[in-house]
């Protein structure tokens, strides 16, 4: 028994020793007033607690990814997620009172979730879906990468020893994905890459299983076929990373 304690406590302190190297995050959400002419808003996000600059970097650059997605009256000047979220629903008034044959609530929902972290880096991906009328929605997927050192969020160009020699690993890989001949246009199948030539998304982020390349809706692909996504083991994509 006295073997068994002493084996528990030292799995204690092991783990123990491991978790200053983790950031702390509490859950926050925030909804749209319940009412009967209000768009329905939700927004989940976690919220890293802490005064210190790594901390402050995520929660601003999450405050920031809200502000950007539910902004829609210019005259509110949004400084918070509860002024966002009045933006939002002034847009969603100002609509109807234009337009008073038209029945359709608008909605809002944000959440976000860390996908990955160790000792230097730390990723958050949001996902945001929109609906302010029309035919459909629209969802769409930012990846947040953070230096966690240096305590400030780190731009795609910063991720890479050389971008050139990434790009040209992630077409090769991208073509065996998605079954595109090697020595054919990369929109023989049907994508829509500007000018022919396959390059990078504009969200590249960190999960458990690898780097991920995502495409939103619309950006290479139509509505229909939906977001693209290439995940790039670890073991592979090693050599051309810089972070992590």
């Amino acid at each position: 028994m006295k073997l068994f304690f002493t084996y528990a406590i030292f799995l204690l302190l092991v783990i123990g020793c491991k978790q200053p190297d983790k950031l702390t995050f509490e859950p926050m959400a925030v909804t749209g007033s319940n009412c009967s002419d209000c768009p329905k808003v939700v927004i989940q996000l976690p919220e890293a607690r802490g005064n210190n600059r790594i901390s402050i970097a995520i929660n601003n650059a999450l405050k920031e990814e809200v502000i950007t997605q539910l902004t829609f009256d210019t005259e509110i000047e949004a400084r918070n997620i509860r002024g966002a979220i009045s933006s939002f629903t002034e847009g969603y008034k100002n609509i109807q009172k234009m337009y008073a044959d038209e029945s359709a609530v608008w909605e809002a929902k944000i959440t976000a979730e860390v996908t990955f972290e160790d000792t230097r880096m730390i990723a958050i991906k949001v996902d945001s879906y929109l609906f302010t009328g029309g035919a459909h929605g629209y969802g769409s997927t930012r990846f947040l990468n953070f230096n966690k050192k240096k305590g400030n969020e780190i731009d795609d160009w910063e991720l890479f020893n050389d971008r050139k020699d990434f790009q040209r690993y992630a077409e090769n890989k991208f073509r065996k994905q998605e079954n595109i001949p090697q020595d054919k246009p990369i929109n023989s199948t049907g994508y829509m890459f500007e000018r022919d030539t396959f390059y990078l998304p504009q969200n590249i982020g960190f999960t458990e299983e690898g780097v991920k390349l995502l495409y939103n809706q619309y950006e290479v692909a139509s509505y229909a076929d939906g977001p693209v996504e290439l995940t790039l083991p670890y073991h592979e994509v090693k050599k051309y990373l810089i972070f992590p």
